[in-house]
């Protein structure tokens, strides 16, 4: 019998501790894959701070690091330094990258150091009981936010991708999501297309995926995924933020 899909060997038999309808395993397979498919497997070491992907090294197939929170991009640069020649990625929500990490993220892309980060963008703190992130949208009622968030008195969200693609040092910045079938393989395109720019030592790289948290969304999984195409996708627009090597290619 002909085999149409296998697991990916970058991804451990250990089960997801993920909440039904989160679709952070979905993230997971596709960085999973991209690796395997680029052939880096041994030379991919990932970085997991706090947050949902705190058990991340269980999953991947591959070194990982434990980040303090926040602190991901600031050890995979000391890690890539020291092994330029391994495939450097982070992994991190966005109450971890966008708010407690804001300086790292900012000053990691800043100086272009060559490392991928993957940053998984919920609109919530999935972990911690739902607060309000930097990235909840207005309106949008959390555990410390019951009312919805008011902009008058928080602010408006941060698009971290468009802010970091004014920055002169990353090569590589999209957006996807993982919200439908077309929308899952552009992520794995983008997420490859980063990894690319890292192997070919072009600069710093960000894929930011919108997802699904029907946990602390009050919603469930489908009504959660609803939820992304019609409250998010108009405030984190997709697309590639910034290209700064369009015609590059890595087989070239």
């Amino acid at each position: 019998m002909a085999v149409v899909f296998e697991k990916t060997s970058m991804l451990t038999e250990k089960p997801f501790h993920y909440c039904p309808g989160c679709t952070h395993g979905i993230i997971h397979r596709l960085v999973a894959e991209a690796i395997q498919e680029l052939g880096m497997g041994d030379k991919a070491i990932g970085v997991a701070p706090v947050g949902c992907s705190v058990f991340a090294y269980d999953y991947f197939n591959c070194d990982m690091y434990e980040a303090a929170h926040g602190r991901a991009p600031a050890v995979a640069t000391g890690c890539k330094r020291v092994h330029p020649d391994k495939l450097v990625f982070t992994y991190q929500g966005d109450g971890d990258l966008a708010s407690i990490g804001t300086a790292e993220i900012v000053h990691a892309a800043a100086r272009g150091e060559k490392i991928t980060a993957i940053f998984v963008n919920n609109a919530i703190y999935g972990m911690t009981s739902g607060q309000m992130a930097p990235t909840t949208l207005p309106g949008q009622i959390t555990t410390t936010s019951p009312y919805g968030r008011d902009p008058d008195l928080c602010g408006n969200p941060i698009r971290i991708s468009e802010m970091l693609a004014t920055l002169d040092g990353p090569a590589y910045i999209a957006r996807v999501s993982v919200h439908g079938v077309k929308y899952v393989r552009q992520a794995k395109n983008a997420i490859r297309r980063a990894f690319e720019m890292q192997i070919g030592g072009m600069g710093f790289s960000m894929v930011e995926v919108l997802s699904a948290c029907p946990t602390y969304w009050g919603l469930s999984p489908v009504k959660a995924l609803d939820w992304v195409e019609e409250k998010m996708l108009p405030s984190y627009p997709l697309g590639v933020k910034k290209e700064a090597f369009p015609e590059w290619n890595l087989k070239s």
